[in-house]
């Protein structure tokens, strides 16, 4: 199937158009019907081949109708422009083309309706000049007058000229149906219509509401009046849905796949249009079937910030088109740079970004992507319209190379940095470093490491460094080691240890590279001590109570209980049911 969208300024003359193509009614209110006035979205379709359907979808060409319009033409990817032969070019004619060339639209055909009631060629000529300036370039056109049948075998032909021109839609992309109606049907619930534009969609997937942040279910399909199990872009499709109220949807509202569309109220654009310094500070974007108030920041000649009134799910690169509701004035279109910009809160912060954003074009390049933002996660990155084939350096997260050379050389001059600030600790903890370096994760961090740096009980360590202690710690040690040369398990009291200089930090250290080893806090002995305890416990009758192990080392109990557990722990004695020990053989 193929959708196009039929624009222009006749009201009566495009929808008789449409009709005598469809032998459908496009106007579905019986005022439009009454009026002869196109009011709201219009649907019909015709098959010109078996294997050619075309689906219409009739936007309105008052100008008091203009966002209804912008809602039909917003999803599509052709169009067939419409002016009457005895009325030609018209200020909504004009109207019609800009907003097409502002959302680059680039496929079309040109009849010339109520050619009957005067010569077409003027009115041709003059419409074809205007079109020919625009993003479609040349368009084919044909002369018709529906009520005579003149010119409509012509125009059918051309059509079939026109869809096969047009692009294959991507139909593994991720959906995103932006709705243009919603209503209720009595039994069936919740339905919602709109152009699919690409990906597919079946019978009982589940897919996100953009303005809810919930999931719901497909109950069933239709597609030109046919209830299907699945639609395939580019097609026009009707959605029963489950699990949402009619209350709930609205007009540019749409369902999308999960997790793969980034819902954001500030975007960063370039402008194709006006200038961007004379744009008013408040427009309204369209993009899709959305209408939504955005707040105009300048940034460049051509780049501006957009601050939404509300979230859209929006990819890079997407097109939309700027208004000016008050003046009925498309003022140009957008092309979407950056859906997840950073904030510009410092002085000279605008003129940085206009810099960075004048090297953009909306291509959603991962290389660039991950360039230009050092660090992201892979959903982050899909969410905004990016193919991600690269590997994570950590988890979820994508880290550019040379982002990544980078923090490696910082991490070790931060290491070697706390070391040399912090001599009685082994390094600094994770978190530190990670605050450090602004990263993201602390699985980053770990992902960074290289020989000799590693991360020992939550710090990072070198593991080529010798196990070297300040002076002046190095010679309260060696004091202690010399007053335990005599009585190798009677350890310092914390007075003598205050005496020598031996604080927390300061004992950590020395256990830390193995000077001293400690039993419990503020009692320490030599490494020595724990082999040499085996030797003397292992000379007393076995097994042996706490109290027998005391006197035979010579010590208090303070000392005798935390130095057996510790021998219990390495497997030097074993502790029996009646709280006893006794010494391993061997």
């Amino acid at each position: 199937m193929y959708v196009v969208a039929t624009a222009g300024h006749v009201d009566h003359g495009k929808s008789t158009l449409v009709r005598a193509l469809t032998d459908m009614e496009p106007d579905r209110w019986a005022e439009e019907r009454r009026r002869g006035l196109t009011i709201d979205l219009g649907f019909a379709w015709t098959e010109l081949s078996p294997d050619v359907t075309v689906a219409f979808v009739d936007v309105p060409g008052h100008e008091r109708f203009v966002p209804n319009m912008l809602a039909g033409i917003g999803p599509v990817a052709a169009v067939l422009f419409v002016v009457a032969a005895d009325e030609g070019w018209m200020p909504q004619s004009a109207e019609h083309l800009a907003a097409l060339d502002a959302l680059d639209v680039r496929h079309g055909l040109l009849a010339v309706a109520r050619s009957d009631l005067a010569d077409p060629g003027t009115a041709t000529e003059w419409a074809l000049d205007e079109i020919g300036r625009t993003s479609f370039g040349e368009v084919e056109a044909v002369a018709v007058s529906p009520p005579t049948g003149t010119g409509m075998d012509e125009l059918r032909a051309a059509l079939g000229r026109l869809v096969a021109r047009l692009p294959p839609p991507d139909r593994e992309a991720p959906v995103r149906l932006w709705i243009d109606r919603a209503f209720s049907i009595r039994g069936s619930g919740t339905v919602v219509t709109g152009t699919l534009a690409a990906g597919r969609i079946r019978v009982g997937d589940e897919l996100d509401v953009a303005s809810l942040g919930r999931t719901v279910r497909i109950r069933s399909l239709q597609s030109l009046g046919r209830s299907v199990s699945e639609a395939k872009a580019l097609a026009r499709v009707a959605v029963n849905l489950r699990g949402v109220e009619r209350h709930d949807l609205r007009r540019g509202d749409a369902l999308l796949t999960p997790h793969r569309f980034l819902r954001t109220d500030v975007v960063d654009v370039r402008v194709h249009g006006d200038p961007v310094e004379s744009l008013p500070l408040s427009l309204m974007l369209h993009i899709g079937s959305a209408a939504v108030a955005a707040r105009v920041r300048r940034l460049g000649d051509d780049t501006a910030r957009l601050t939404l009134a509300h979230p859209l799910p929006l990819h890079l690169g997407d097109r939309g088109l700027l208004r000016n509701p008050g003046a009925h004035h498309v003022i140009g279109g957008i092309t979407l740079l950056d859906v997840a910009p950073p904030r510009l809160s410092r002085r000279g912060a605008a003129g940085n970004r206009a810099k960075i954003l004048a090297d953009l074009d909306g291509d959603a390049d991962e290389r660039s992507e991950l360039r230009r933002r050092g660090i992201a996660r892979r959903e982050d990155l899909e969410r905004m319209g990016v193919t991600v084939t690269s590997r994570p350096a950590a988890g979820e997260w994508l880290v550019d190379e040379s982002t990544w050379a980078t923090l490696r050389s910082e991490l070790k001059r931060q290491v070697t940095e706390w070391q040399s600030a912090h001599p009685l600790e082994p390094g600094p903890p994770v978190d530190v470093v990670r605050r450090a370096l602004r990263l993201p994760d602390r699985s980053l961090v770990h992902a960074l490491l290289e020989p000799p740096l590693a991360v020992r009980d939550g710090r990072l360590v070198r593991t080529d460094q010798g196990a070297d202690l300040p002076p002046p710690v190095a010679r309260a040690v060696e004091k202690v080691r010399t007053e335990l040369a005599a009585a190798p398990f009677t350890a310092p009291d914390a007075g003598r240890l205050t005496e020598l200089g031996l604080g927390p930090r300061e004992l950590a250290a020395a256990v830390r590279t193995g000077a001293l080893i400690q039993l419990a806090e503020g009692v320490v002995l030599l490494p020595s001590s724990i082999p040499d305890a085996a030797a003397v416990l292992g000379a007393l009758p076995q097994p042996f109570t706490v109290s027998e192990a005391r006197k035979a080392l010579s010590t208090t109990r303070r000392v005798a209980v935390p130095l057996l557990e510790l021998l219990d722990h390495r497997g030097f004695t074993q502790r029996l049911p009646d709280d006893r020990r006794r010494v391993r053989a061997g």
